[in-house]
């Protein structure tokens, strides 16, 4: 039994690195306009991670509550155009940046409308467009809905309500302009009202990343699968986030990070990659421009590390893992002796294969990473095939070196096959494993080699003297198998011995079948021509074994090359001897020929079993 490695994941690993990193950043001070704020801890300090299936990574104080403040006026804005269209919110807001700080009475002059629905203005018109007969309806409504972002039942903070409402004279004057011009066509001191609520709503930094996730993955939230936003606005949503959502620190952040955000008083803010994940950070220190100093840099540590920067995307492919398989299930081409074979039927179980297609980038890479570190206990090599790969960008490189540090310390061994497909991965290893290099790092040009080089590597650990380097007699011929040794001393007389130096070829592609071959010392492998011009083997044969057996059924021209791997012994039954056998001992011939049936049903078998996988 292996033993079960605790091995925690590369990408878990980093933020707990970005966490320490900012950790004792003494920068910026806690909001103090809102008296309730002021109280906040600037030590507390929380980063969190979900992908657009719902993987959650967090470290640090991810699950202490806090008040959301101006992260809501994105989610409110959506929660409008549900409920008024765009065309009709499109009058009341518009959707340009302003420069201006968050508390701006940033007014368009003719018509009175708000800039953009991510200031103070913009978020108060937005609030009068949620649907309710009530304020209390209107409230509910908006309770509903973050509690289907976040995955559970959302609650008001009453004392930060009750802070905000006393000190927010600047918003009440907001709202009474928005009268003066009929953006809001109603008394606004109860809107105005339901705006303080909705900015004291208690949320933490793990629930404003799912709710940034929520928006990734077109408005359903991927921990719950409930529907929080209609996807069509989703798209709105995520464009005044990235153009106006961290106040007059908007164009910068685009530029540096390339995610849309929101950033919030209380310290939070959210960050999405649409289509791949979500970001929340929680920390209460704020710069001049009222964002968190720390989640800033996070963001943008995050970003150049992983290449998130949402113009430098590539096309993601959702399904990244295109098939998975054991050792077991799918073995090498080397022909093994029963005894090996008998070991491998369990013990190739911990080889663990991973085909890959499309672009490997964060989000994707992420979902390879998750699927390696599955049941660790159960394995012990972990092939990562490349071969459908499309692109392997610099995050993917990455997190792959860490994916391979980590299960190297628990004794696990990473493998890459076609690694031609990424010329970066090997020189990002390189550079990265330095004088480890040629010890960790294990690539070859197809799966089958992999695998052979994992079931060797379990075979000499579990089968100290290899089959491969004995020398067989007739009497450990499979061909021969069944016969009695007066059988035996019959067909020995029969073969001709012949020796082959390592590298020769003993059969061309082509040649006139004349005789079977039985391996009596060292290996050979059998390899055909591809159209691509490439080889692929076949099998590879060990002593006791043999090959070119089809000459004895259909006498064809050979379809195959076969080389010597090593010097080799063969002995030689040509067919002339084998036919005669029909006449002089007729129960001899029978059990040669049931001996190759049986061989050719095992390779099919083998072969229908493949196929049933891939």
């Amino acid at each position: 039994m292996i033993a079960a490695p605790s091995v925690s994941s590369p990408i878990l690993d980093y933020l707990k690195t970005l966490h320490d990193k900012y950790a004792t950043l003494d920068e910026g001070a806690v909001a103090t306009y809102i008296p309730e704020l002021a109280k906040a801890d600037p030590s507390l300090f929380g980063i969190c991670l979900v992908t657009a299936d719902g993987q959650i990574y967090e470290v640090g104080d991810s699950q202490h509550h806090f008040t959301i403040q101006s992260i809501s006026k994105p989610f409110v804005y959506g929660m409008a155009l549900e409920d008024k269209t765009r065309t009709e919110v499109f009058t009341k807001i518009g959707v340009e940046p302003t420069g201006d700080a968050f508390n701006a009475i940033s007014l368009e002059p003719v018509t009175g409308r708000p800039r953009n629905p991510m200031i103070n203005a913009g978020a108060i018109a937005a609030a009068g467009q949620i649907a309710g007969k009530s304020q209390n309806t209107r409230l509910q409504r908006i309770l509903d809905t973050f509690s289907l972002y976040v995955g559970r039942e959302v609650a008001l903070d009453a004392s930060v309500y009750e802070s905000e409402s006393d000190t927010g004279h600047r918003n009440r004057a907001i709202g009474y302009m928005l009268r003066n011009f009929d953006i809001l066509t109603e008394d606004p001191l109860p809107v105005v009202d339901l705006y303080f609520k909705q900015c004291s709503l208690s949320v933490t930094c793990r629930d404003l990343a799912i709710m940034g996730a929520t928006l990734a993955n077109h408005g359903v939230n991927p921990v719950t699968g409930k529907r929080a936003i209609r996807g069509e606005y989703v798209e709105s949503v995520l464009s005044v986030m990235a153009s106006c959502g961290m106040y007059d620190y908007a164009g910068e952040w685009i530029y540096r990070v390339g995610m849309p955000a929101k950033s919030g008083v209380a310290g939070g803010i959210v960050a999405i990659l649409p289509g791949q994940l979500g970001i929340g950070i929680f920390s209460p220190p704020l710069d001049a421009r009222g964002n968190s100093v720390r989640g800033i840099k996070v963001c943008d540590d995050l970003s150049r590390h992983f290449d998130l920067h949402l113009f430098n995307s590539p096309h993601t492919s959702a399904a990244v893992v295109r098939l998975e398989f054991n050792g077991s299930e799918v073995s090498s081409s080397r022909i093994r002796t029963p005894e090996e074979s008998a070991i491998l039927r369990t013990a190739a179980r911990s080889i663990h294969v991973l085909q890959l297609q499309g672009n490997l980038v964060f989000s994707t890479t992420e979902v390879v990473v998750r699927e390696a570190m599955k049941h660790l206990d159960q394995r012990k090599f972990i092939i990562l095939d490349l071969k459908r790969t499309l692109l392997v960008n610099e995050s993917a490189c990455r997190l792959f070196h860490q994916l391979l540090v980590k299960l190297a310390a628990s004794g696990i061994k990473l493998i890459f096959t076609h690694i031609f497909r990424s010329p970066m991965l090997r020189r990002y290893m390189k550079a990265k494993l330095g004088a480890d290099w040629a010890s960790m790092f294990h690539s070859f040009d197809d799966n089958d080699p992999a695998l052979e080089w994992c079931e060797n590597h379990l075979l000499a650990e579990l089968m100290p003297n290899p089959t491969s380097e004995r020398t067989a007699g007739p009497s450990e011929y499979k061909l021969l198998q069944g016969l009695t040794p007066d059988e035996i001393e019959v067909v020995t007389p029969l073969f001709t011995r012949h020796h082959y130096r390592k590298g020769s070829v003993i059969v061309n592609a082509g040649d006139a079948a004349r005789e079977l071959f039985v391996l009596a010392r060292g290996t050979v492998s059998v390899t055909v021509t591809l159209a691509s011009g490439m080889q692929k083997r076949l099998a590879t044969f060990s002593p006791g074994m043999s090959f070119g057996e089809m000459a004895l059924l259909d006498e064809a021209p050979r379809s195959a090359v076969v080389m010597a791997d090593t010097d080799v012994d063969c002995d030689l039954l040509p067919i002339e001897a084998f036919e005669n056998l029909e006449s002089a001992h007729p129960h001899i011939k029978i059990v040669l020929l049931r001996n190759l049936a049986r061989y050719l049903s095992a390779k099919l078998r083998k072969a229908n079993r493949e196929v049933s996988i891939f």
